[in-house]
Parts: structure tokens; C-alpha cells; sequence
């Protein structure tokens, strides 16, 4: 069977953490969008979480006021799935039902209450790590660009005291000059 991939978000904190869990071990099989239910499937003991949305396989968002787990072409006025550029603009879109089904690949949830641990105790450890990494390649990164930038500096200097010669398209050489030498040849 195939994952799902979970999108936990926190109100509280303005964050959102993702995780992948098994279809059929996830618990979420048949619930609406707006059922309720206790986050112990996902390591949040004591957390009660609200599904909000998702979408499916192909990219197609569930919409909370259409029935069942299938995709239907609906006339659209307002998003999800559709958002008009000018007032009264109507469009016929394909988009999900509001039931889960092993067609949907990402799950929205959002916590409603909160357990005794934080939820970056329980979500957030495997990100650290991943900050961890961004910070040491971060680090390198000033270096290298620092060397890019002098040697681009070096590379102007040079290019400004002495005409530089490239190979044009029909395979002969055309000299670069500046503006001011250009306009003196012309004048003579």
C-alpha cells in the first residue's frame, strides 16, 4: 500500500510538520474533512486533531462541501481548487470529495487540543537534525561566494586595462573594445 503524507499543523505556534505514514495503519480511512479524532496514530498521546483538507494523487483538492471519496467536475465560484480573478467569475472544475480514500495522497490536520509534551518534543526531532545540516552548509556557503565574488572582481579589472578576444560564430576572431575606442577608430 502506498503512504500518506500528513501535514500537522500548529495554531499555537504557526508551524506545520509533515510526516509519512501507511495507509492502512494510519487510522484515516474513511473520515471527512472536519471529523475529529485523538492523535496517538501519529506519537501525539493526548493531542485531538481535525482533518482540514487534501489532495489526491493527481493534485485535485478535497472540498468539504462535496459527498463521497470521487472526483467530480463542479461549478466553482471560490476555492479550494479555484480562485477567480474577478468578482462573479464562475469556473466547471475536477476536484475531490470530502472522504479519505487510498486515492489521497496528502492529509491537512490541525491540532485542536494539546497533550502534556510539546508538539517539537514529538514532531520536531528530526528536523533539528536537519537544521543541524543546513547551518554547516550554510556556513560553507559564505566562502565560496566570497571567492566567487573577488575572483569576478579580478576577472573586471583585468577585462577593463586589456581588450579581451573571443571566437565568434563563424569561427573569427572579434575583439571587445569599450565604447570610447570603438567611437575614436570610427572618427579616424
Amino acid at each position: 500500500m502506498a503512504n500518506f503524507k500528513i501535514v500537522i499543523s500548529d495554531p499555537k505556534a504557526r508551524k506545520a510538520y509533515q510526516k509519512e505514514l501507511d495507509q492502512g495503519a494510519s487510522g484515516l480511512m474513511g473520515k471527512k474533512i472536519g471529523d475529529k479524532f485523538q492523535g496517538s496514530h501519529f506519537g501525539l498521546a493526548g493531542f485531538e486533531l481535525e482533518v482540514t483538507g487534501g489532495s489526491d494523487k493527481e493534485g485535485f483538492p478535497m472540498r468539504r462541501d462535496v459527498e463521497g471519496p470521487g472526483r467530480k467536475k463542479i461549478l466553482l465560484s471560490h476555492g479550494p481548487g479555484f480562485h477567480p480573478v474577478s468578482k462573479g467569475r464562475r469556473k466547471r472544475k475536477s476536484i475531490r470529495g470530502n472522504t479519505i480514500s487510498p486515492q489521497i495522497s496528502q492529509i491537512n490536520l490541525k491540532i485542536i487540543s494539546y497533550g502534556q509534551k510539546s508538539v517539537d518534543e514529538l514532531l520536531g526531532a528530526k528536523k533539528e537534525h536537519k537544521e543541524e545540516a543546513k547551518e554547516e552548509k550554510h556556513a560553507e556557503k559564505p566562502q565560496h561566494a566570497e571567492k566567487h565574488v573577488g575572483e569576478k572582481a579580478e576577472q573586471k579589472k583585468e577585462g577593463a586595462s586589456a581588450p579581451s578576444s573571443q571566437h565568434s560564430p563563424s569561427g573569427q576572431k572579434s575583439e571587445h573594445k569599450p565604447h570610447a575606442e570603438k567611437a575614436a577608430e570610427k572618427a579616424e
